[in-house]
């Protein structure tokens, strides 16, 4: 009897090694008049595995990192395939610094792209879209619909 529990065990934990890497339907953000569809990484695993084994990523789109506090972030690019823009932001979604056109790690130890200050929320975009829209420090971030949906 032990080799069907056994089963039904690695079963389960190989469907959640498939499960999404994103907490939920994608959300629009605006920046700098320019509106993007982000996916929402707000727990540890979303965090943590980001645009990984991405090839592309549409000029409208992006990724919302939701942290539970405001501190120093650094960013790194391992297993990421395409160069990105790191857009980190203060509690009140106020523009902080910007690392733009990250390249992919190609080999260990990635570098770390750090933020100037304190974030809160870390939006990925394809690299060169920061200079197409022209963001500078202190731009605000809305974040669509309702910000109690991504705190």
């Amino acid at each position: 009897m032990p080799k069907p529990l056994i089963s039904i065990s690695l079963l389960a934990l190989c469907c959640s090694a498939c499960a999404p890497t994103h907490d939920a339907a994608p959300i629009t953000v605006i920046l700098h008049d320019q509106r993007f569809t982000a996916e929402l990484a707000t727990h540890a695993a979303a965090r943590e595995h980001g645009l990984m084994m991405r090839t592309s990523l549409a000029a409208d789109r992006g990724m919302l990192f939701v942290f539970p506090d405001t501190a120093p972030r650094g960013f790194w690019m391992k297993n990421t395939l395409i160069p990105l823009d790191i857009l980190y932001f203060d509690a009140d979604r106020k523009l902080v610094s910007v690392q733009p056109g990250v390249p992919p790690c190609k080999a260990d130890p990635c570098s770390i792209y750090p933020s100037a200050g304190p974030a809160r929320y870390v939006l990925e975009l394809p690299a060169g879209t920061a200079r197409r829209i022209g963001v500078r420090d202190g731009d605000t971030l809305a974040i669509g619909g309702e910000m109690g949906s991504v705190d």
